[in-house]
């Protein structure tokens, strides 16, 4: 389904930018993503679930994240784009209620990594000509990721041992993606800011707490941009 979903908006994308060739834009950003909130993540979430039996909190996977965008104008009013991102953040944890025999804490490190694929049209209402661009838009979105709980564990059986292990998923899903910026338009650059906010869930195989994996949130960027 994702690979469908790419060829079709990969095509769509192509087949718009034919007229427009020489006023495209190249784009690189550098910003922060902060996951979905505790109160907001999809029921059945993985890290909703750990923190039932592990500390930590859900806001320290937000991190750094870097990406590129191709736009092309459509007109003078509308514009599409496909770009790349990437972040990952690494989270130290423990368990709340339960420690080693010789009282040392029981330590994992709970890893996601997200790479979007991003195909958006966005809508610039003073026109391509304007020197400040305000602008909203919206689009499809198939996220690469990898979560991963690596460490010590405690098997609740009669015995209650403790183990090491690493529990690691993979996947690529499809999701929205809403956004809205500025940017400030020079001959041939341009700067800006933008929000946009990402929306999709994985589903979990067995061996994690949680069934789903939550890859929503919202990711705050500068943009510098190409123009040629």
């Amino acid at each position: 389904m994702p690979n469908r979903l790419l060829c079709l908006a990969g095509a769509c994308l192509i087949l718009t930018s034919a007229p427009a060739a020489a006023q495209q834009t190249l784009n690189l950003s550098i910003g922060y993503f902060a996951p979905q909130g505790a109160d907001a993540r999809a029921r059945g979430d993985v890290l909703s679930a750990n923190q039932s039996f592990l500390t930590f909190d859900i806001e320290d996977f937000g991190g750094a994240a870097v990406g590129g965008e191709w736009l092309v104008p459509i007109g003078q009013f509308l514009e599409g784009g496909v770009g790349a991102g990437f972040s990952r953040r690494t989270v130290h944890s423990v368990y709340s209620d339960f420690v080693d025999n010789d009282g040392t804490e029981i330590e994992q490190d709970l890893r996601l990594r997200i790479m979007p694929i991003a195909f958006t049209f966005r809508v610039t209402p003073l026109g391509q000509s304007s020197p400040v661009q305000p602008y909203l838009g919206a689009g499809l979105g198939i996220f690469s990721w990898r979560y991963s709980e690596t460490g010590e564990f405690v098997d609740f059986g009669a015995q209650r041992a403790i183990f090491r292990d690493a529990f690691v998923a993979t996947g690529s899903e499809p999701g929205s993606i809403i956004l809205g910026g500025v940017r400030f338009v020079g001959e041939r650059v341009s700067t800006g800011f933008e929000i946009r906010h990402q929306r999709a869930r994985a589903d979990l195989a067995s061996g994690f707490e949680g069934d789903v994996l939550d890859l929503g949130g919202w990711t705050y960027q500068l943009t510098v941009g190409a123009r040629f």
